[in-house]
C-alpha cells in the first residue's frame, strides 16, 4: 500500500531551516503524547501555509495508516453536527480517541466564518481523547477547505483512531467529500426529496452509508422507498449502502449507524478496497497539489506578468499567452 505521507502538500515551500524543522517535530512528538496545544499550533501552521509534513518524525510515519476517516456530508440543517456528537459518544464508550474536523462556509463578501459547529460539540470539550477543530472554506469549491488533506494527515499521525470531517453542507458541491475518506456518510432529512433529486445530487456515487435522521417526523417510509428505488435501478456493487434511521436530538439509531460504519469497514479490509481508496486519495492529492504550487509560482513568473498584461490589453489571444508561458517554463 502506498503510504499517504507520499502526498505532496501544497504549502509554499519556505527555506525552513534545522532549527524550525526541528521545533515541528517536537510539535509532532507532544501532539502524539495528547497534548491538545501543540496539535492546535500544528493545525496553525497549516493554516498559515507552513510546511510540516516533511518534519514528521520516524516513529510516526507509519501511524497514519491505522486511523480511519468518516466523512459526514448532506444538506444545511439536516442535523450532522448533532448526529456527529452523538458518534463521538459512541466511539468514546469503545476507548476510542476521535478528532473531528468541521468545515465552516466562509462570507463571500467579509471572508470571515462563524465556525459554529463544535458548539453543537461541546458536551466532549473537557475530554482529553476528543479533538473538535473548526476550519474556514476560505472560497475554495466542493465544500472542502484547500488545507483539509494535510490537516487529516496530521491528526491521522497523532493517536486518533477515527476523524470525522463534517463539511459544510451546500449539496451538489459535496462530493469533494469522497476524495478525503473512507467512507462517507449522507444525511438526508425525511421528504427531502425525490429518487431524482437524490440522482442529481450525486448521492448514489458517493453515499457508503446512508442516514434519514429527524426520523420521527413523517415521511420517512417515502424517503427510505425512494432511496431504494434509486439503489435498485443503480448498477450493482459489492457493497449497498444501507440506510440508517436515527434521531441525532436524543441518540435513537447512533448504534445502528456505528455498527453500519463497522461493517463497511470491515468490507474494504476484507476486499483490499481500503488500500485502492487510500491509493487513488493520495495520487489525486498529489495532482492537486502540484497544480497549486505550479499556479503560484506561475504568477511570480515575470514571463506571466509581461503576458498576462498583454491579453488584457488585447494584444495576444489568451490561449496562445498561455502556450507561450507553458513553452517558457519547460525549456526552463
Amino acid at each position: 500500500m502506498v503510504h499517504t505521507l507520499s502526498v505532496v502538500v501544497f504549502l509554499k515551500r519556505n527555506t525552513t531551516d534545522m532549527e524550525e524543522g526541528d521545533k515541528v517535530a517536537d510539535l509532532f512528538r507532544r501532539a502524539d503524547r495528547g497534548d491538545r496545544s501543540a496539535l492546535a499550533r500544528l493545525i496553525s501552521l497549516i493554516e498559515r501555509e507552513k510546511e510540516v509534513l516533511s518534519f514528521v518524525p520516524e516513529g510516526l510515519r507509519t501511524k497514519g495508516t491505522n486511523s480511519y476517516l468518516i466523512g459526514m456530508t448532506g444538506a444545511p440543517g439536516a442535523g450532522k453536527s448533532t448526529l456527529t456528537d452523538r458518534l463521538i459518544e459512541w466511539y468514546r464508550r469503545q476507548d476510542d480517541e476521535v478528532a473531528v474536523l468541521a468545515i465552516d462556509p466562509t462570507s463571500p463578501f467579509s471572508g470571515g466564518a462563524i465556525l459554529g459547529d463544535r458548539v453543537r460539540m461541546q458536551s466532549h470539550a473537557l475530554d482529553s481523547k476528543v479533538y473538535i477543530r473548526s476550519m474556514a472554506t476560505r472560497g475554495s469549491l466542493g465544500g472542502l477547505a484547500v488545507a483539509v488533506p494535510i490537516t487529516l494527515r496530521v491528526l491521522q499521525l497523532v493517536s486518533f483512531d477515527e476523524v470525522i470531517v463534517e463539511t459544510v453542507g451546500v449539496g451538489q458541491v459535496e462530493v469533494d467529500i469522497v476524495g478525503s475518506s473512507d467512507s462517507t456518510i449522507v444525511v438526508l432529512n425525511p421528504l427531502w426529496g425525490d429518487s431524482i433529486q437524490a440522482n442529481k445530487a450525486g448521492l448514489l456515487e458517493i453515499a457508503d452509508v446512508f442516514v434519514i435522521n429527524k426520523a420521527d417526523r413523517d415521511g420517512v417510509r417515502q424517503t427510505r422507498r425512494d432511496l431504494d428505488a434509486m439503489l435498485d435501478l443503480s448498477e450493482p456493487k459489492k457493497w449497498r449502502p444501507p440506510i440508517i434511521e436515527t434521531v441525532a436530538s436524543d441518540g435513537q439509531g447512533v448504534a445502528e449507524l456505528g455498527s453500519a460504519l463497522a461493517a463497511h469497514r470491515a468490507f474494504l479490509v476484507d476486499s483490499g478496497e481500503i488500500n485502492r481508496k487510500r491509493e487513488k486519495r493520495a495520487s489525486e492529492e498529489f495532482t492537486k497539489a502540484t497544480l497549486r504550487l505550479f499556479e503560484r509560482s506561475l504568477k511570480n513568473s515575470g514571463d506571466f506578468v509581461r503576458l498576462h498584461q498583454s491579453v488584457k490589453e488585447g494584444e495576444i489571444e489568451p490561449t496562445r499567452a498561455a502556450q507561450e508561458v507553458i513553452d517558457k517554463i519547460l525549456r526552463n
